[in-house]
């Protein structure tokens, strides 16, 4: 079992889809859960959208245009059948939001914001699987929700670590022996049902979450970068990739600023002491940066 994590630069654009499609292809064996983020911006447009629609500004249905104009391109440029199902399916997701905007703004705005920014997470996930499903038969599209459970802390919600394994290994264990499962970072449920999101880039924070409560052979989060660098390339013109790292190192590079791993990745694979690997999904061939318990797996 192997958990591959795709952030949104991975698919900001079609060309993105098709290529992780390809990383995915190549993946040996079904035992594959790929979680993703939403595409490209959208996160920042529909926080945007969010922020439009509790303070009533004249433009909230116009940002909400702007967001599904960029994933109907989106599809209409992977799809040549538009009558196929995913153009439904998206518009239907979407209606969320349209039905949301049309009243006034009355509950608590974190509340507001997890229900409205999860939908992208929900329509980029959609369209990959959908993708994925024109060129092989054994994808499955999942709902993270009814898997990864939380409190009610709207924004940052904490994780029911007993209701969550026990969900994984019940319902979603048994569709990965026979299908590559796609599914969303970033976002839960409460035990009302109603959506919560894991805190800013959480999604590498779900793809911890499903690799421990899996037992998972390793986590994979891909990016645009080598791997782990030991400096940030937008500051200093000469790096190195770091091609090893304990956990520690790991954590201790993830609370001072390096922004290729999420600070909450590391805890949940380290008890369990599954790998973590950085790779980029530009040069997928390549080794990229391995974190795990360098005392007992020597490189």
């Amino acid at each position: 079992m192997k958990i591959y994590k795709f952030g949104g630069a991975s698919v900001k654009d079609a060309d993105g889809v098709r290529n992780i499609s390809s990383i995915i292809q190549n993946h040996k064996g079904n035992e594959l859960l790929i979680v993703i983020s939403a595409m490209g911006k959208i996160t920042n447009k529909l926080e945007e959208l969010t922020s439009a629609y509790i303070n009533g500004q004249e433009d909230v249905h116009q940002i909400f245009e702007e967001v599904k104009l960029y994933h109907f391109n989106l599809l209409n440029q992977l799809f040549s059948n538009h009558d196929h199902p995913i153009f439904n399916d998206i518009i239907n997701t979407f209606v969320e939001i349209d039905w949301l905007i049309e009243e006034e703004p009355e509950d608590a705005p974190d509340y507001i914001y997890d229900q409205i920014v999860s939908i992208g997470e929900i329509v980029s996930t959609k369209i990959v699987a959908a993708y994925l499903g024109t060129l092989q038969n054994n994808i499955k599209w999942i709902d993270a929700r009814n898997f990864i459970h939380t409190d009610n802390t709207y924004r940052e919600g904490l994780v029911n670590w007993e209701k969550t394994e026990a969900e994984i290994k019940k319902g979603l264990a048994p569709i990965l022996k026979n299908n590559i499962v796609v599914t969303q970072g970033f976002i839960g449920s409460t035990s009302e049902n109603f959506t919560t999101t894991l805190g800013r880039e959480g999604s590498d924070y779900s793809a911890a979450i499903f690799s421990a409560c899996l037992d998972a052979e390793s986590v994979t989060i891909w990016k645009d970068v080598p791997g782990v660098l030991n400096a940030d390339p937008k500051w200093f013109d000469v790096t190195e990739m770091i091609p090893h790292l304990s956990y520690h190192d790991a954590i201790e590079l993830a609370y001072y600023g390096a922004t290729v791993i999420h600070p909450k990745t590391i805890k949940p694979i380290q008890n369990k002491n599954i790998p973590l690997y950085v790779r980029s999904f530009l040069n997928p061939d390549a080794p990229g940066t391995v974190s795990k318990d360098l005392k007992n797996h020597l490189p």
